[in-house]
């Protein structure tokens, strides 16, 4: 066979990349840069931009399936550049697919489309998407991009199904875990809220095989047209988490605390002055990062397990070793 990976130089895209090269597969990889390492291992890697109709259309022609894994992400922004990679980037994806017949369609989706500011503790699939999220461009765009997407499930012989890890994390990772030490390093980092907020991870490699196995089971028929939550079945207290791994690098643990109601309040302000003078960058706080970082949102996997077999097989303790030991080797 021969698949597409969107975002395939990514930290979620290159794992699943892996896997597929393990299995024999033929591998075509889709993103804006060059991907030296994967061009390396054997992946045809083709740059181009998902908005770009022809050129998505391109990557996705003689492909048996596709992992569509690429996506902006991001707690700011300008919605229409989320819109344009997010949306129009997952249209052209599905008329790609459906025209030149492709069969399997995994989507990497996320908990966020059903944000809705509220906590959640073992919340299933039965949430519904939130479409008109007014706090996240990010989550809003991913949020139609899912339900459009599972809308055209079996249409023109397309078999799809979303998936959505939660916070994913280990080795490699270019974003949570690095960022979350840096300002700690800082001494700018505050717990938001009480500190006693329970959320879920995803390990990286527990969400590429989860790919894989959703993958499998779309040809069965066990998971078409359907979203599931992933995540690593151990929700952690957030901020415990956190200074957990602070210590095993020698950075001093989090105490000082903000209520989530100031932390929202500054949130506002930072989106209003971001907004207004056009700053570079993103804001040090958002009314939805605020939201997240004080609330529990952790979700049942029960519907992954029963369709297509996933089970979180990462060794959670050995895998924080290895990121607190590749943080402070430098890389």
């Amino acid at each position: 066979m021969k698949i597409l990976v969107t975002g395939s130089g990514g930290f979620l895209g290159s794992r699943i990349v892996g896997l597929l090269l393990e299995r024999g597969y033929e591998v075509r990889g889709y993103g804006r840069s060059p991907q030296p390492e994967n061009a390396a291992r054997g992946v045809e890697v083709i740059q181009g931009d998902l908005a770009d109709e022809a050129a998505v259309a391109n990557a996705v022609a003689g492909c048996d399936a596709v992992f569509h894994v690429a996506a902006k992400a991001g707690v700011w922004g300008r919605e229409e550049d989320f819109f344009a990679a997010n949306v129009t980037g997952a249209r052209n994806v599905l008329k790609a697919c459906q025209q030149h017949g492709v069969e399997r369609l995994v989507y990497t989706s996320t908990p966020s489309v059903t944000f809705s500011g509220e906590a959640f503790e073992g919340a299933d699939e039965s949430l519904p998407l939130n479409p008109n999220n007014g706090l996240s461009p990010y989550a809003k765009t991913k949020a139609i991009a899912e339900g459009e997407l599972l809308a055209a499930h079996g249409k023109a012989g397309v078999k799809i199904c979303a998936l959505r890890p939660h916070l994913i994390w280990g080795v490699g990772d270019p974003h949570l875990v690095p960022r979350v030490v840096a300002k700690a390093k800082t001494g700018r980092l505050r717990i938001v809220g009480e500190g006693g907020n329970r959320v879920d991870l995803t390990h990286v490699d527990n969400a590429a095989a989860a790919h894989l196995l959703a993958f499998d089971a779309l040809n069965h028929g066990t998971c078409g047209g359907r979203a599931y939550f992933l995540s690593d079945g151990e929700p952690v207290v957030l901020w415990d988490w956190i200074n957990d791994l602070l210590r095993r690098v020698g950075v001093p643990p989090i105490e000082k605390k903000v209520s989530a109601q100031a932390a929202t309040r500054i949130g506002g302000v930072c989106e209003w002055v971001w907004g207004t003078f056009g700053l570079k960058g993103e804001p040090p706080m958002t009314r939805f990062v605020a939201t997240e970082l004080a609330k529990s949102h952790w979700f049942s996997i029960d519907a992954a397990r029963r369709d297509f077999g996933y089970a979180p097989r990462v060794d959670l303790a050995k895998a924080l070793d290895d990121v607190a030991r590749d943080l402070q080797s430098g890389r």
